[in-house]
């Protein structure tokens, strides 16, 4: 199943152009799903049919759904809590009703993550459309499940997990109290759940779709965003330019927005395959204006976003690491080695890679900004790397 990622600015009209890709891959007989991350109903106002937890037939071939965080994150408490009962009793402490909770910060987009790997997993559907939020929330939003996926293995490392067949016995020689079953439980579960995320983002039929309007802020907004997906290897397939304004309109007034998004225009084609969609004049609402629109079709794979490794020994007596990081401004990049990962900081933007297998046994020997690529040296440690004769 093709899975397309949709996000821009707020304000953008993202969500109406999620809907109007969504409306037409389904006319043209795709089984479409089409999932929604606002807490207000902007899918439905924009398709014309109120949608929620429950799944809503949009149209023919077309089902949308909007998850439920509330709901999601009391069910998943409630569990925990019967799942840690010895130990709750054990600290004496009270357990929380379903009806007094209320979702913390995160809730919303763990139960979007959820719906998105359901739905993934599923056999019903040829495409999923998701409406992300805006540029900033859904960044950190793809980044969650590698992250999460990271803080579980330090707090609970695989090899404990592993061995918690053996927790009595070591309890009773060390002498020490073991992690409870449902901790070791927990962890896995999470953790396999989260990978499932993981495995759906770094498919090739998974591609990020951005929208903007032409302008200043749009164009910020886009090398803000390709920034951000770039350092997370994810495939950006196209950037919809919404709201074109007409060229040839007789409005005088017009002409300085004209001018402005014909600039904004030429610099996104020199750097992204941009599809443009008219401004109807008005917002639109129901099939007929999302069809209007003439929204681009779902598209299909985009090319990988490869991280080689170029081997000059020979020439340089280097291996050179190369990381595309389209935006990146030298004066707000930061690498720092940690064992065998990598601290990689651009602009507003962190991610810890783990090091390709023959760059483990080197030491980092410089790096350096060039047309977008960071090109990181690592020189052969004479302690770890083979001998040749």
């Amino acid at each position: 199943m093709r899975t397309l990622l949709i996000t821009g600015p707020g304000g953008s009209g993202r969500s109406t152009l999620a809907a109007a890709t969504a409306l037409v891959a389904a006319a043209g007989g795709t089984r479409t799903l089409l999932l929604g991350s606002d807490r207000t109903d902007t899918l439905g106002a924009a398709l014309g049919v109120p949608t929620g937890p429950a799944p809503v037939e949009a149209a023919p071939h077309l089902t949308v759904r909007r998850p439920d965080p509330a709901r999601d994150f009391r069910r998943d408490l409630t569990a925990l809590q019967d799942r840690a009962a010895s130990a709750l009793d054990l600290l004496g402490a009270s357990r929380l009703d379903p009806e007094e909770l209320t979702p913390l910060p995160g809730a919303e987009e763990l139960a979007l993550l959820r719906a998105l790997r359901d739905a993934a997993l599923g056999e019903a559907y040829d495409l999923l459309v998701v409406d992300l939020p805006p540029v900033p929330q859904a960044l950190a939003l793809l980044a969650l499940p590698e992250e999460l996926r990271r803080y579980l293995r330090r707090l609970v490392p695989p090899e404990r997990r592993a061995a918690r067949a053996l927790r009595p016995v070591l309890g009773r020689l060390a002498g020490v109290p073991m992690p409870a079953e449902w901790l070791y439980e927990t962890a896995a579960r999470w953790d396999t759940e989260l990978a499932a995320v993981e495995a759906v983002l770094a498919d090739r039929e998974t591609v990020v779709r951005l929208v903007a309007e032409p302008g200043p802020a749009g164009s910020d907004a886009l090398r803000t965003a390709g920034l951000g997906l770039a350092l997370r290897g994810l495939r950006t397939d196209a950037v919809v330019a919404n709201r074109v304004l007409p060229e040839a309109s007789p409005d005088t007034w017009l002409a300085g927005p004209v001018a402005q998004q014909r600039k904004a225009l030429e610099e996104w084609r020199q750097v992204h395959d941009v599809r443009t969609v008219a401004h109807l004049g008005r917002d639109p609402r129901g099939a007929d204006d999302l069809a209007a629109l003439g929204a681009p079709g779902a598209g299909g794979a985009a090319p990988a976003v490869d991280w080689p490794v170029t081997d000059r020994l020979a020439e340089d007596g280097v291996l050179v690491w190369h990381l595309p990081l389209p935006g990146a401004v030298r004066e707000e990049l930061d690498l720092v080695r940690r064992g065998d990962e990598l601290v990689v900081t651009a602009g507003g933007f962190r991610r810890i890679v783990p090091l390709p297998s023959a760059l483990r046994r080197c030491t980092v020997d410089g790096a350096a900004l060039r047309e977008g690529e960071l090109r990181v040296r690592f020189a052969p440690d004479p302690r770890l790397w083979p001998r040749t004769r």
